[in-house]
């Protein structure tokens, strides 16, 4: 049986294929960031997963494409975690924009991450080509959930925040200055707990002029930053997977026009393509 996994900052996607590629189940845990998320926190939500715990010993093949798995140690990390709880699986360890490849195109083109965190890359068709480290929610990710929720506590902090949205985002949230340091400086996760506040943004029934400046802002970094640094975005169509992508859909169009960019696919939620790159595979097999 291969285990594969969808593993964001704030949520991972579980998905048990059997030999002949039928789903076995579907199951969720909290997200698995290695780095931002210690070993021992990293252990304790795989094995707060009833259902995962009953598979331990019988998964053959585990796949994990996840963020914060672009560089080696992290990498290392969550490989160890891994095989130390599945322990007759030969485990492979990618990053999350594998992943995003895969659920998004089999053909050229430029294929972005907008969720918690973001990041972006190249197709050729075969091969993945990205030459900009993601160095995460401190110096990157534009455009992300944790960007977005930055922009809006530094806002709100800095009175910029237009006042009938004030006093619903003091009515949702928990504002205080020490909670928010704590969370930010010594829980885990602190990119997941940013990218909580963006939720607030695509909540409203109808778009508010401060949010659609935020919005458009954010996403017009984005492809200055991460589209429009590859030589062939003008030739190929730019892919989106994530949840900030799917709920700005109206608003990367317009941005889009503007820089005389194709949209491709947006894909909410990565898991769904990736079973069926995997289901194609097995059966080729």
């Amino acid at each position: 049986m291969t285990l594969i996994t969808d593993g964001g900052s704030t949520k991972c996607d579980w998905v048990l294929l059997d030999n002949s590629g039928e789903l076995v189940f579907k199951t969720a845990t909290l997200g698995l960031n290695p780095t931002v998320v210690a070993k021992e926190e990293l252990l304790f939500r795989i094995t707060s997963n009833e259902t995962l715990k009953n598979v331990f010993s019988n998964v053959g093949a585990l796949d994990f494409y996840g963020a914060g798995c672009g560089t080696a140690t992290p990498r290392s990390i969550l490989k160890e975690v891994l095989e130390t709880l599945f322990t007759k699986a030969k485990v492979n360890v990618s990053e999350d924009m594998a992943a995003a490849v895969f659920a998004a195109t089999t053909e050229p083109g430029i294929v972005c991450i907008l969720g918690t965190g973001s990041n972006s890359c190249y197709f050729d068709g075969t091969e993945i080509h990205a030459p900009i480290p993601a160095l995460g929610y401190i110096l990157m990710d534009e455009a992300s959930g944790n960007y977005f929720g930055k922009r809006l506590i530094r806002d709100y902090y800095y009175n910029r925040m237009p006042s009938e949205i004030v006093r619903e985002f003091e009515e949702k949230f928990n504002l205080e200055a020490d909670d928010i340091k704590m969370n930010l400086y010594k829980k885990p996760n602190p990119n997941a707990y940013l990218a909580s506040f963006a939720q607030f943004i695509f909540t409203q029934k109808e778009i508010n002029p401060y949010f659609y400046a935020l919005i458009k802002e954010g996403i017009s970094n984005f492809i200055e930053c991460r589209i429009l640094c590859y030589e062939k975005a003008h030739e190929v169509p730019v892919h989106f997977i994530g949840s900030i992508a799917h709920f700005s859909e109206e608003i990367i169009k317009e941005c889009f026009t503007l820089h005389d960019l194709e949209l491709g696919n947006i894909v909410q939620r990565p898991i769904d393509g990736l079973i069926d790159y995997y289901k194609n595979r097995i059966h080729k097999s």
